[in-house]
Parts: C-alpha cells; structure tokens; sequence
C-alpha cells in the first residue's frame, strides 16, 4: 500500500503509450522504492558535507590559511 503512488504514476505515464500500465506500474513501484531507500543517504551526505564546509571556511577566515593540503587532500599539521 505504500507504493501505490509510485505504481499509480507509473501506470498512467505507460498508459500515455498506449500500453496496459502494468510495466508502468511496476517500474514507478521500483522507482519510488529506491527513492525512498537512497534520500536518507543522500541528504546525510548533504548535510556533512554543508557541515565540513561551513569549518573549513570558517578555519580559513580564523587562521588564513586553508586547513587541507590541495595537493595531497591531508590535513596540515603546522
């Protein structure tokens, strides 16, 4: 039941091709399955990746000097 929109819009775009929807229906029930899987792991990459920037920049304001090396991607120890 909880894959009813993915299938119903599925359905209704196979169904503008002149097919029965079943494919459709499938494809849009796979579809918003993995959307739903892969959004959680998405946005928490988002969201450390927003995290790491925002203490990059303001290391590079406080100090200024970047805080990793762009030639080797390691932190400076000086």
């Amino acid at each position: 039941m909880s894959n009813l929109l993915g299938a119903l819009i599925g359905a209704w775009i196979d169904r503008q091709d002149g097919d029965s929807g079943i494919k459709g229906a499938i494809i849009g029930t796979v579809a918003e399955t993995t959307i739903r899987a892969a959004a959680p792991i998405v946005a928490t990459y988002a969201l450390g990746w927003a995290v790491q920037y925002g203490i990059r920049k303001a290391w590079h304001a406080v100090s200024g000097s970047d805080p990793v090396d762009a030639r080797t991607g390691t932190l400076q120890t000086r």
